[in-house]
């Protein structure tokens, strides 16, 4: 059994605890958050051991790999923490908001060969790995373009959005890495607009957009077309398209139930889509921990590393760069 501690109790923290704690190969040993209300809750509600600092978790013997699901700001210090600690790690994205952060973490970790996962979840989506799959079989031919939809159902909060590093670093980053997954090349050239559609005087005071657009090419000349928006009306809207010389391959939304209603004044009706992430994704978040559990059991590299972190917030980047100067910008412009 794989002892695993979670770092960070929020609502995703407890999420991760839980879905520890019911995995037959993994054993949820502890967790910790600065917050000692939520710590304490998480532990005492799954019955482990509410450790007393994030280093008291690196120094235990009880503990064999860490997930963390702290603050963005503490995640490039406990990943060095953890890798001088010998303990696998799988972090909540994204590695921090600073490139210049990331590109030194990676340099004070190399050469290690702990395994660093990176907690791009949609990846373990059971449709979304569908389409990547369906385009490796061959079954839409040459893949030509990649249309991914990612809308909030309502803005976060206006304390969230100030320390959120801006919706390209916070939110899209999710369809960076999603782009790279399903197109199966890296990115070339970025362009990206930018509005104030949904909260115009949040957006100006936090220099941020509510509403974004991002064309990506690769060198062969794949596209991929990203839509963001911090609110959908009608409810967290999460679609992956590929299109390819032969076929399309889709993968939808999801509601509650596959019910769809017709009557004398309408058709088809559908119940709402999920809440949020965690009810849309909580079968790629389960797939995620057994994804990680297996890569430590096996000795083998995660399939979402560290690099993978570095280069979606490198096109994070790229499109805030793109739409603060109005145009396209080469990849190779970062280095």
């Amino acid at each position: 059994m794989l002892k695993i501690a979670v770092l960070g109790c929020g609502r995703i923290g407890r999420m991760h605890a839980e879905n520890i704690n019911s995995h037959q190969r993994a054993t949820l040993v502890g967790v910790y958050d600065v917050v000692k209300e939520a710590s304490r809750s998480v532990a005492q509600k799954l019955g482990v051991r509410e450790f007393e600092s994030a280093a008291e978790i690196f120094a235990s013997a009880e503990v064999d790999a860490v997930l963390i699901a702290t603050s963005t700001a503490t995640h490039a210090d406990f990943i060095e923490q953890a890798v001088a600690a010998g303990k696998p790690i799988l972090c909540e994205k994204p590695i921090d908001l600073s490139l210049a952060r990331v590109r030194c973490c990676a340099a004070r970790i190399a050469g290690s060969d702990v395994p660093i996962m990176l907690g791009f979840v949609r990846r373990f989506d059971t449709g979304h790995r569908a389409v990547r799959q369906a385009i490796e079989a061959g079954q839409i031919g040459e893949l030509h373009q990649v249309v991914i939809t990612s809308r909030d159902p309502d803005i976060a909060p206006d304390a969230y959005i100030e320390v959120s590093g801006g919706i390209f670093r916070d939110m899209t980053i999710h369809d960076f890495d999603m782009a790279r997954f399903i197109l199966g090349e890296e990115i070339e050239t970025v362009t990206a607009a930018g509005a104030r559609l949904v909260s115009p005087a949040l957006m100006e005071r936090c220099d941020d957009w509510d509403t974004v657009s991002v064309l990506m090419t690769t060198a062969s000349g794949k596209q991929c077309v990203i839509g963001n928006s911090r609110r959908a009306v009608y409810g967290y809207d999460q679609r992956v398209e590929a299109f390819g010389n032969e076929g399309m391959a889709i993968s939808e939304n999801r509601t509650e139930s596959n019910l769809r209603l017709s009557r004398a004044t309408f058709t088809d009706q559908a119940p709402p889509l999920q809440n949020f992430f965690i009810e849309r994704y909580a079968q790629a978040f389960a797939s995620e921990i057994d994804a990680f559990v297996n890569a430590v059991e096996k000795g083998v590299a995660p399939e979402v590393g560290f690099d993978d972190g570095e280069k979606a917030l490198m096109l994070a980047e790229a499109a805030l760069l793109s739409v603060r100067e109005g145009r396209t910008v080469r990849m190779e412009e970062l280095g």
